[in-house]
């Protein structure tokens, strides 16, 4: 090949290299830059959410526990917070790390973000529980505040995410925490759950599949150092102490004896019942799906046909005969009516 068409190629393949890596804006190394930016600023909010989450439950936060919450090991933690000093977002008092103003303001913003997005992702997908968070993680450093105030406006400017957490005001403002934990009840004490910590993952699971969310109502049976045994709703549930100590439950008054609460799937051929009210672990498209049917507090529902193989149940709600599979009915809670048989 002659040496002019060789060079001439070399200097298109080079021009060819470099507008591939430097082209404005799509660029590789813009790209990667963004990208490394992009990181940095995300793991600036979550050591500020932590910190905020420490200062909120009156818990200490700490080198320590930031470098455990973020999975950073010591020296990488302590290079971060020197960041955060930097920018004047955290200060420290002895080897306690404070917010400062402005640090909150930061953090409370993302919180407000990611608790909204929880909220949404609960009650307008049919997303599975243990992935709300994560979810929302993802989404809550890719919205801005005017993107968040919109979503807030969608939803109705909800107070409470799905976990029970207050949801921050666009101003900042927040109650503070309430309820204790649920291993503080006694036998036989009434309270109501008012939020389910949603780590760790694997214990926020096992909450998850026995149906205990914000809202439900439990009474506590039975207490030993191994298990503390409670009746939520329509069902016993057997929780370890670990699991139970994740949730924060609000004392009640004593409940006024009366007929006992059954789900609805427990309603035999030709008996009738009084719809009480759908779990409160029910959430999302098929919550608003049973109250469409016309299963709100009050309605008479009456067993009218089981299906060959017993699943599904066709039940007569307010003059329409309407087929519900046993998962379904098991999430609404009735009152068996007086006299039973239709």
């Amino acid at each position: 090949m002659p040496a002019p068409l060789l060079a001439l190629l070399t200097a298109v393949a080079l021009t060819g290299l470099a507008v591939l890596l430097f082209w404005p804006a799509w660029g590789l190394f813009w790209r990667w830059s963004r990208g490394l930016e992009a990181s940095d600023r995300v793991r600036v909010e979550d050591a500020l959410k932590h910190l905020w989450d420490c200062e909120y439950r009156q818990h200490p936060g700490t080198l320590q526990s930031l470098a455990g919450t973020l999975g950073l090991s010591g020296q990488r933690a302590a290079a971060l917070v020197q960041r955060l000093e930097r920018l004047e977002l955290v200060g420290r008092e002895g080897d306690r790390l404070r917010l400062t103003d402005e640090g909150r303001r930061d953090a409370l913003r993302v919180v407000r973000i990611h608790r909204l997005w929880e909220r949404y992702l609960a009650d307008q997908t049919g997303l599975d529980a243990r992935e709300w968070h994560p979810e929302a993680e993802r989404r809550e450093h890719r919205t801005s505040e005017a993107e968040a105030d919109a979503l807030a406006a969608t939803l109705g400017h909800p107070r409470f995410d799905p976990h029970g957490d207050p949801i921050p005001l666009a101003s900042g403002e927040i109650p503070p925490a309430r309820g204790v934990a649920l291993t503080a009840l006694a036998v036989g004490q009434d309270a109501e759950i008012v939020h389910v910590e949603d780590e760790p993952e694997a214990v926020f699971a096992q909450i998850a599949a026995a149906g205990l969310a914000p809202g439900t109502r439990i009474r506590v049976l039975e207490r030993t150092p191994r298990r503390i045994r409670v009746a939520a709703e329509t069902e016993e549930v057997v929780l370890a102490p670990v699991v139970a100590a994740n949730l924060t439950v609000q004392p009640l008054a004593a409940a006024a004896e009366g007929p006992p609460a059954a789900a609805l799937s427990t309603i035999a051929p030709g008996e009738r019942a009084e719809v009480l009210g759908i779990s409160a672990a029910c959430r999302g498209l098929q919550r608003r799906r049973l109250l469409d049917l016309g299963l709100v507090p009050g309605t008479v529902v009456e067993n009218e046909l089981v299906g060959p193989g017993g699943d599904p149940t066709a039940y007569r709600i307010r003059g329409a005969l309407i087929a519900l599979r046993k998962e379904q009915a098991d999430l609404v809670q009735v009152r068996r009516a007086a006299g039973g048989a239709a």
